[in-house]
């Protein structure tokens, strides 16, 4: 009972700490950590202790393979090389870095030790750095950057940290050959074993059609992934991330549409109780570390200036390491040629080096005859909880002090209603292929509802603040009717004429009506928000007002795309030269390749009925 109470009471905090980080306009995580310093000293709390098996085995799964199935395998690809050389190059060097500090502050700390605190506070989590970057509205490959790197930097630092602990038991002497082909054969193995499981899911996948089965599958199989990994030695990490990036890849082929659903909202509960309950644990642990650290024989001083030195090292050692590497950090990616990208990217992911649970979680493994082993404990929350708040805190001043553009939602909306179109396309071309007989005009039908549906797609570009668009009263009305609808329903349900299972079926449909025109609600309120905010702005750019509108273009070809053999998307027309090129959603990406070849400040969409315009100097439109 008692564990039911601890677990009830740490869900109730989660819950209330998110609202009202929410209301604050503070980052949930920070906060969550700061109630969890102050509550672990409010008497009668019961101590906390994050057992490593508890956080590896129990928590770090589902949190990998939450993060797994959102993460575009598309972008990952593309962005492996800066991906590797953080999760694998970064981690090797800050535990390295820190391992010096700490055996030259640290009287009687062997380097196998030292190495080991390394190791477990070299990986940024997995949560932080993404949930802050998304909340503040980072640009979408810095995101997918340190997506990829917190997915598989952990497998990089337990091997190091598995590494440690063997020298420091003293049997044998560290070869680093052998230590290199240890971590090979956890990568291969746990990306074998991950393979194996995404092939073993997807051919049950294909035979079940039931939502409730599938999203059982889905909930064992993070947990399968891992413990196979682990049991042959290999790493269960890389196999949790290697399943969960493939299945969400494939999961528009494998799932029916009702799983698709039902598993998005179960793994976007799972993931929010789970992420926000362990930034409550990670400050819960404050207390009987800073009581351990008070029997040390050092001295208080030395133990600040051994954390002080080990949280500088650790946000120091990242930057260097990032600068000198940024010529593949800018290489490979999926907005623009290489080179596109200012310096002031790559800042930014070297700021974004929050820790998490994994390197508190870490910290326990290490042997408990470790000399000061209560100190490095501390070390390793010291830079938790540094990080988070420093880092965490700051990022979003630093993004916008740096300029770093947040995703468009306007470019969204136009990539958005460009897909649809060519979608639209697809289908109705196997509409006029099939030969349907159609006495009660069907196939029209089909044609109007896609026409419909491309035209609200279109329209939200076209949003003003102040005035209601036809999609917006269409909401407006249709809302009004659901409400009551719902309401007669749930009248009729009251008086027992209708069996219950009907009335829900019932509700049911009226719920994924009105979540659909919510959503669609929220993205035109957005859209409406940042169009009246850039339209002040553009009354002030220069390029602009030197680039008026010469009314409505419409091209009919992208030249490199016809000589490298691709396909645009949609046609954009440079309003200096009169160049045209494909836009950033086509493969060639050339009318953004020739603003940096050029540096012709000012394009118009070349499409039918647009005739809006965008600066790349500025990151406005008009």
């Amino acid at each position: 009972m008692e564990i039911a109470l601890v677990l009830v009471a740490l869900a109730t905090a989660v819950l209330a700490g998110t609202a009202v980080a929410g209301r604050l306009g503070v980052p949930a995580p920070l906060l969550l950590v700061a109630a969890g310093v102050a509550g672990s000293f409010v008497p009668g709390v019961p101590e906390v202790v994050l057992e490593p098996e508890v956080v590896l085995l129990g928590l770090l799964p589902p949190l990998l393979y939450a993060a797994s199935l959102q993460t575009s395998l598309v972008d990952f690809a593309a962005n492996r090389r800066p991906i590797l050389l953080l999760s694998v190059g970064l981690v090797v060097f800050t535990a390295a870095g820190v391992a010096l500090v700490v055996h030259a502050l640290l009287p009687g700390v062997s380097w196998a030790a030292a190495f080991a605190i390394g190791a477990v506070v070299a990986p940024p989590d997995a949560v932080a750095a993404t949930a802050i970057g998304r909340r503040i509205g980072l640009p979408r490959r810095v995101v997918t950057i340190l997506e990829g790197e917190s997915l598989l930097n952990d497998a990089t630092a337990l091997v190091a940290l598995r590494t440690a602990i063997a020298a420091g038991a003293g049997a044998t002497a560290v070869r680093w050959d052998e230590v290199a082909l240890d971590f090979l054969v956890a990568a291969g193995g746990g990306v074998l074993v991950g393979l194996l499981t995404f092939v073993v899911v997807a051919r049950v996948r294909r035979r079940l059609r039931d939502p409730l089965l599938d999203g059982g599958l889905s909930l064992l199989t993070p947990f399968a992934a891992f413990v196979a990994a682990e049991e042959l030695h290999a790493s269960g990490v890389l196999a949790v991330v290697v399943a969960g990036l493939l299945l969400g890849h494939q999961a528009a082929v494998l799932q029916s549409a009702q799983s698709r659903i039902a598993d998005r909202t179960t793994w976007r509960t799972v993931a929010f109780l789970l992420e926000n309950a362990v930034f409550l644990l990670i400050g819960l642990q404050c207390r009987w570390i800073v009581e351990d650290v008070a029997a040390s024989e050092l001295t208080g001083a030395r133990v600040a200036l051994v954390c002080a030195a080990v949280l500088a090292a650790v946000v120091v050692l990242r930057l260097v390491w990032v600068f000198p590497a940024r010529f593949a950090l800018v290489r490979g990616g999926g907005e623009g040629p290489a080179g596109a990208y200012p310096w002031t990217y790559t800042f930014v992911i070297g700021w974004a080096g929050m820790r998490g649970v994994v390197t508190l979680a870490a910290a326990f493994v290490v042997p408990a005859d470790t000399e000061h082993r209560e100190v490095l404990l501390l070390v390793a929350f010291t830079v938790v909880a540094g990080t988070l708040f420093a880092q965490g805190l700051s990022l979003p001043w630093l993004a916008r002090r740096l300029g770093v553009p947040s995703p468009d939602p306007r470019e969204d909306a136009l990539a958005r209603a460009t897909l649809l179109q060519q979608a639209s396309k697809a289908g109705l071309e196997v509409l006029e292929r099939e030969v349907h007989a159609d006495p009660h005009g069907v196939l029209d039908l089909i044609r109007q509802r896609l026409d419909q549906r491309n035209f609200a797609a279109w329209e939200r570009l076209g949003t003003v603040a102040g005035e209601e668009s036809p999609s917006d009263l269409y909401t407006r009305v249709r809302l009004a009717m659901i409400a009551a609808e719902r309401q007669r329903v749930l009248e009729i349900r009251s008086s027992g004429q209708v069996a219950a299972e009907v009335v829900e079926d019932v509700l049911a449909l009226l719920d994924v009506e009105e979540s659909m025109l919510d959503s669609a609600s929220s993205e035109r309120e957005e859209l409406r928000h940042v169009t009246a905010q850039t339209a002040r702005s553009a009354e002030a750019c220069d390029d602009l007002l030197e680039h008026p509108s010469p009314g409505h273009l419409e091209a009919t070809e992208c030249a490199r795309c016809l000589e490298d053999g691709t396909r645009w998307v949609a046609l954009r027309q440079c309003l200096r030269c009169g160049h045209v090129g494909c836009c950033d959603s086509s493969p060639g990406q050339h009318a953004t390749e020739h603003f940096h070849r050029t540096a012709h400040p000012v394009m118009q969409s070349a499409e039918a009925d647009e005739d809006w315009r965008w600066c790349f100097v500025h990151h406005l439109t008009a």
